[in-house]
């Protein structure tokens, strides 16, 4: 029932689960390895920085863990209802069969396998690059090496894929629940929501509200790209003097990696599931940027949102670390907002984000209504 290209879709779970893991393997490691050498410490500017480190290693993990790990839960739930409605009538069919909304889900544990294949990939990830991160870390105490920690491979990367594939079991029995003739019409729900539009408004201008209001995840999605982007790029530019290279690096591939998968995911879906809206408007004779602007434009402001959280979430962040994480460290830099690190953030993105727009509004000028109704037959 469920195909190996069905699987392949669910790679954006993959990449932020992949993010997730790494992080938290390297700092909760490292942590693990640095209480070995608690007894060699006997100074006292010694003792806070090992107390800060310690520190810090849990907040990142609690932070961008947790956070990573709560949008993959909010994308595996994307995914399966996206799986679900694209296979409303096969499911419907099976339901009438006398198949139970269980047994049908159970089939859907393998969504967990991209959890699990993310997080071996950011666990392998992360022992590869801890003898640098080490380097770096240590600086002020005494060496130490990285040690392997089972209870760390269980819960970074076993006990995640029972949880997430457990999660898409329910999910799917939850997402099942509609009756089997709403499922073989092909329907959302058994009611036709009222329309709330306003007549008065342009038709472009409607379409575009519609569009968002459709698939509101998306908002959430594209919010979320910009979010990483700004949060991540600006943080990697801003611990100078704060944190090693190795850290700034890791931060803005981390930031880039996301922002990118996240959005191409998004846009993706925006342009798939209005591709006969977009070919049809084609044929009435509607130009490329009036199809794109109406599919595409109404998510800019999810985007801007995204970035501006993102702004000030890195500077409160980077705040608490100075001020409550390292205040008993001597000789760290002032922390003030850097405009030019905003600015050239900013502008970077935009580069970004059009550049991703441009790319999908050549795609919606390439569909045609003969092309979109082979396709769906």
């Amino acid at each position: 029932m469920v195909s190996t290209k069905d699987i392949f879709k669910f790679s954006g779970v993959t990449v932020i689960a992949a993010c997730a893991v790494f992080v938290s393997t390297l700092f909760l490691n490292f942590n693990i390895d640095l209480k070995g050498i608690e007894g060699q410490i006997a100074d006292i500017p010694t003792r806070a920085l090992y107390d800060a480190l310690v520190m810090s290693g849990k907040v990142v993990s609690a932070v961008s863990g947790g956070c990573l790990v709560l949008t993959s839960a909010v994308m595996l739930c994307f995914y399966i209802g996206h799986y679900i409605d694209a296979h409303r009538k096969e499911l419907g069919v099976l339901k009438a069969l006398g198949y139970t909304n269980l047994r049908i889900a159970r089939g859907f544990w393998v969504f967990g396998l991209s959890v699990f294949a993310g997080a071996a990939v950011g666990y392998a990830a992360a022992h590869c690059l801890m003898p640098w991160f080490y380097e770096a870390q240590c600086d002020g105490l005494p060496k130490f090496g990285a040690d392997f920690h089972f209870e760390l491979m269980f819960f970074l990367v076993i006990l995640p894929t029972a949880v997430f594939a457990l999660f898409s079991v329910i999910y799917g029995c939850i997402r099942l629940r509609a009756p089997v003739l709403v499922l073989i019409n092909g329907k959302a729900d058994g009611r036709a929501k009222p329309c709330r539009s306003d007549k008065e408004r342009p038709f472009l201008s409607d379409l575009r509200r519609s569009v968002v209001r459709s698939r509101k995840s998306l908002v959430f999605f594209i919010g979320f790209a910009a979010f990483c982007f700004s949060a991540m790029v600006q943080m990697a530019f801003a611990v100078d003097g704060l944190a090693s290279e190795l850290m700034s690096y890791m931060m803005l591939g981390i930031g880039l990696t996301l922002a990118f998968v996240t959005l191409f995911i998004a846009v993706e879906t925006v342009v798939r599931s209005n591709a006969k809206t977009i070919s049809i408007m084609g044929a009435f004779g509607y130009s490329r940027g009036d199809c794109s602007s109406a599919v595409l434009s109404g998510y800019r402001p999810a985007a801007l949102t995204g970035f501006v959280i993102g702004t000030f979430y890195q500077h409160i962040l980077l705040k608490i670390a100075v001020n409550v994480i390292f205040s008993d460290i001597e000789g760290l830099p002032d922390l003030d907002f850097n405009f030019a690190v905003l600015g050239i953030a900013a502008a970077a993105f935009a580069v970004f984000y059009e550049v991703i727009m441009y790319v999908y509004a050549r795609k919606i000028g390439r569909l045609s209504v003969k092309e979109v109704l082979s396709d769906s037959v």
